[in-house]
């Protein structure tokens, strides 16, 4: 179990209060957590100090909300933001957990259609916001964040949902013809796509934090590693890709940190101080 970073731990780290705050995004996977899926005691003091230090930590990320509330946990982040599902979900973080800040729904009726003529086999996770996921076949437990609900096909889309997950063999090869559709489609991997509505990332869901929490667009700093952050790390006025990253993600970058195993995020969280 993820165990918080206590406050004593990072009084230790130098503190400089800012002239003004910045609005630091930070992605989860393999950028604070690595494979064992829990951030390090040296990262979560960074995050601590720069949270004490003045600064707007946003976890940014491509899980659905239930799975970015323990990382958060993890990190003694109560208030806040978050974005999840790569950028559908915008919540505020409370005592209880989250409230819900802009949720943008997705036509799941129309995906799951076009999916499935393609690819009959392909297994559908349409998520639940903050419970877990409803699937068409059992998705294993470390795919999908939350509890699984299997149901039938005509159920998948039963209720509202921001974001699916298509999981099968050349699963890839459904994005652009979903893209046509007028949806965000995105990989990781040859067999995982994510699809969320059209015109959805974690960029145009911080932007509208940023704009809320009035931070100039030059106080802006993200962190990432994987494909869905390549618009997160354009928007920001600093964007810093992990040494692991594709290339492509690298490339976008004004700089590169090292990897996660090497708690790359950390450097750059302490330069903010």
């Amino acid at each position: 179990m993820c165990l918080p970073v206590e406050i004593s731990d990072a009084r230790s780290l130098p503190l400089a209060a800012p002239a003004t705050p910045r609005l630091v995004a930070l992605d989860i996977d393999g950028t604070l957590v690595g494979h064992d899926g829990e951030p390090s005691p040296a990262v979560a003091r960074a995050v601590t100090a720069v949270r004490r230090a003045g600064h707007h930590v946003v976890l940014a990320s491509g899980r659905s909300l239930a799975g970015v509330l323990p990382i958060a946990r993890c990190l003694r982040l109560r208030t806040g933001w978050v974005v999840a599902s790569n950028g559908a979900i915008t919540a505020r973080l409370v005592e209880s957990g989250a409230q819900l800040v802009d949720v943008q729904p997705l036509d799941v009726q129309a995906v799951v259609r076009v999916a499935l003529d393609a690819l009959p086999a392909v297994r559908i996770a349409v998520e639940e916001v903050g419970l877990g996921y409803r699937v068409s076949a059992p998705f294993e437990p470390h795919e999908v964040n939350g509890a699984q609900r299997l149901v039938r096909v005509e159920q998948l889309w039963s209720e509202p949902s921001p974001r699916l997950v298509l999981r099968g063999p050349r699963a890839h090869h459904l994005v652009p013809t979903l893209r046509a559709h007028g949806v965000t489609a995105m990989t990781d991997g040859a067999d995982w796509v994510d699809v969320t509505a059209g015109r959805i990332s974690k960029a145009t869901a911080l932007e509208k934090v940023r704009a809320d929490i009035g931070v100039d667009p030059s106080r802006t700093v993200a962190v990432g590693d994987g494909l869905n952050d390549l618009e997160m790390l354009a928007w920001a006025a600093r964007g810093v890709a992990m040494g692991h990253a594709p290339t492509e993600v690298r490339a976008v970058a004004d700089e590169v940190t090292a990897t996660v195993a090497d708690d790359g995020v950390v450097p750059v969280l302490r330069s903010l101080l």
